[in-house]
């Protein structure tokens, strides 16, 4: 079975040197495409030019992305998208892009590298579309799984903002982490009840034997 897999973060540029993006590290996602290679799946990992883990991906595809629009065109772009079995979109995207950048006196500023004499400046974010939402019309075939990272809140807040996003992007289930949701991860199908798993490895093992039993399913 043919699968893909995103991890790691894009960015948005304010300029032609600076941008703005985020903390992941893409290790996740990484450890992901190595499991699911070795367990047999043929792996296609989008991994985004940030991504600062020191793990490597090994026995997978690797195509690199930069942006949101990046990733959105590069999977747009996988050649015969109806036959991927399954999409863990484990990337963490931009929620916001740059719209304007504006100066102290209000005067908007555009060069290729905004002068640092410019002094204070005044960014202007619009919220990005969200990726996960598209999904579905790329991949109509595939499982989807997106992802919840969430820091403020309960666990109970992740689980209903997991059944949010699978009910709003039509996905196939979810995977919660993040200081609201607690230690480990929490995998998240419709109409079932959540499966916690301790560590990243057991996360893994988890989500490749979610794979097969799916393709055994289909096959009977």
């Amino acid at each position: 079975m043919r699968v893909v897999v995103t991890c790691g973060p894009s960015y948005e540029p304010i300029d032609e040197v600076r941008r703005i993006t985020n903390f992941s590290t893409g290790e996740l996602g990484i450890l992901l495409a190595n499991y699911l290679a070795k367990a047999g799946f043929e792996v296609v990992c989008f991994k985004g030019v940030g991504a600062t883990s020191q793990e490597r991906v090994t026995g997978a595809q690797v195509v690199p992305f930069a942006t949101n629009d990046h990733l959105r065109a590069e999977l747009e772009g996988l050649e015969q998208r109806e036959k991927i079995g399954a999409v863990f979109h484990a990337a963490a995207l931009c929620d916001y892009r740059v719209k304007s950048v504006h100066s102290s006196c209000g005067a908007e500023v555009a060069a290729t590298k905004i002068p640092s004499r410019s002094g204070e400046l005044t960014l202007t974010l619009d919220p990005s579309a969200k990726l996960i939402h598209e999904l579905r019309d790329l991949f109509p075939v595939s499982r989807i799984v997106g992802w919840k990272y969430e820091l403020i809140g309960s666990r109970a807040d992740v689980l209903a903002a997991a059944i949010r996003q699978f009910t709003e992007s039509r996905s196939d289930a979810c995977v919660m982490n993040g200081a609201a949701y607690g230690a480990g991860y929490g995998f998240l199908e419709p109409q079932q009840k959540p499966v916690h798993l301790v560590e990243k490895t057991a996360l893994c093992a988890h989500l490749a034997a979610w794979l097969k039993t799916g393709a055994a399913a289909r096959l009977d």
